[in-house]
């Protein structure tokens, strides 16, 4: 009897675990090559996980609702030609015990480790095994500033939280006994009294990642917000003339976003530093230019679907990935992959009819710009003739960056030379 290990897919990068949602096959069914056997869910985006071969499922090794480690199994299934599978009320064949046996002991290890997890983050085993050899508790864990993606904790980390643990020596002699620093907690959250015809709304499970993800961001980035106001007339104008014949020719819409893009990557490669990552204390300067841009789904909540190697498209090709990735994101119909690796995003709160915004840093990046509505708005030109009044279309651009690594003459000059672009925008640009 042959049976095949169903394994929990790595589902992008810096993704450690995921959440089962819901089984989409019972012990006992049938699967077809490349059929889903169950869906799943990580702080990124929702997937299915098909089966790379046919056979029958013989066991589901966890439940929904259970959090799995990357590269665990989650089930077994009997190939396709081998005999035939146990019903779902009948036990495992004896053939099948020492594998079974194997495969489980495997799951309750990782079982063991996500348990011990009590915090709100994800510590590897090393991580894990190193504290409990130095008898570093939870609380004591979950005080340790995290170096690593997404603000995990790190070998480096820990080890250097127990050298300077070590070092805090009481003196030898003392009149009073000393009392040790109360370890730092996090404030609990203040009560919330309830009146009359308040209703309580639960977060989905979308909402509640967002908002983890958004308050480790401000933890761990001391954000800076800079502003400028651009003169997008030429934009304006362009896009006018522009839009019917693109969509004639193409069957689809051309928005702002890609040209706002266009310009961002210019600036991008004019200031590279912008597009860079914090590990620790070293400073990682990316090679890809890989914009993210954030979408709004019909939930209201926001998915970044990332334009990869965005430096080396056209405008065509922009839009026509930015088209793309926005219908698919509204369909929820994006891969892990296209959701990871970002090193810089676009957000448009003008989308919404404001003027600006103050974006929070999508991490690992160190910056997110906000463009805001075009108003059309009085504007002084300078002419060979003097200063003249002009109806002009303005919009601000808002930049948030990380001050750790993007100080104020990085961050202004930048975000000025997103402007600079803007408004040189060739007002007879072939499409």
């Amino acid at each position: 009897m042959s049976e095949f290990q169903l394994v929990m897919p790595k589902m992008g990068e810096s993704i450690a675990e995921a959440t089962i949602i819901r089984w989409t096959k019972n012990e006992g069914d049938s699967i077809a090559l490349d059929e889903t056997v169950l869906e799943i869910a990580t702080d990124k985006v929702d997937s299915e996980v098909p089966s790379p071969k046919a056979g029958t499922l013989v066991k589901r090794l966890f439940n929904e609702g259970d959090v799995v480690p990357v590269n665990a199994p989650i089930a077994i299934i009997q190939l396709v030609g081998t005999a035939a599978a146990p019903k779902v009320s009948a036990p495992v064949p004896q053939v099948l015990a020492a594998p079974v046996k194997e495969i489980m002991s495997q799951v309750e290890a990782a079982k063991a480790v996500l348990s011990s997890n009590a915090g709100a983050r994800f510590y590897s085993p090393l991580v894990l095994n190193i504290a409990k050899a130095e008898n570093i508790s939870m609380q004591e864990l979950e005080t340790i500033q995290g170096s690593g993606s997404e603000g995990r904790v790190t070998k480096r980390d820990i080890m250097s939280f127990i050298e300077n643990r070590a070092n805090q020596v009481a003196p030898a002699a003392v009149s009073a006994p000393v009392q040790s620093a109360p370890v730092p907690v996090s404030k609990p959250a203040p009560s919330i009294s309830l009146n009359g015809g308040d209703e309580i709304i639960e977060m989905d499970r979308m909402r509640k990642l967002i908002a983890d993800h958004m308050v480790m961001s401000k933890q761990t980035s001391p954000h800076v917000t800079s502003f400028v106001e651009a003169d997008v007339t030429n934009m304006v104008l362009w896009r006018d003339k522009a839009k019917k014949v693109y969509e004639k020719r193409e069957a689809e819409k051309i928005t702002f976003t890609p040209m706002f893009i266009e310009c961002v990557v210019k600036a991008i490669k004019d200031y590279p530093m912008i597009n860079v990552s914090v590990d620790g204390q070293n400073i990682i300067k990316r090679k890809a230019i890989n914009i993210g841009m954030a979408a709004a789904l019909p939930s209201g909540n926001l998915i970044v679907p990332v334009i990869k190697n965005a430096d080396m498209m056209n405008l065509v090709g922009l839009t026509k990935s930015v088209n793309d990735l926005a219908n698919r994101a509204r369909g929820n119909k994006l891969s892990p992959d296209e959701i990871s690796g970002g090193t810089f995003t676009v957000t448009n709160v003008g989308g919404f009819g404001n003027v600006m915004g103050t974006p929070i840093i999508n991490q690992p990046q160190v910056a997110i710009l906000a463009t805001g509505s075009i108003k059309k708005k009085p504007a002084v030109l300078e002419t060979p003739m003097g200063d003249v009044i002009a109806i002009r279309h303005m919009m601000f651009l808002s930049l948030s960056y990380d001050h750790r690594v993007v100080d104020g003459s990085l961050g202004g000059s930048f975000l000025r030379r997103i402007a600079d672009y803007m408004e040189a925008w060739e007002p007879n640009r072939e499409i």
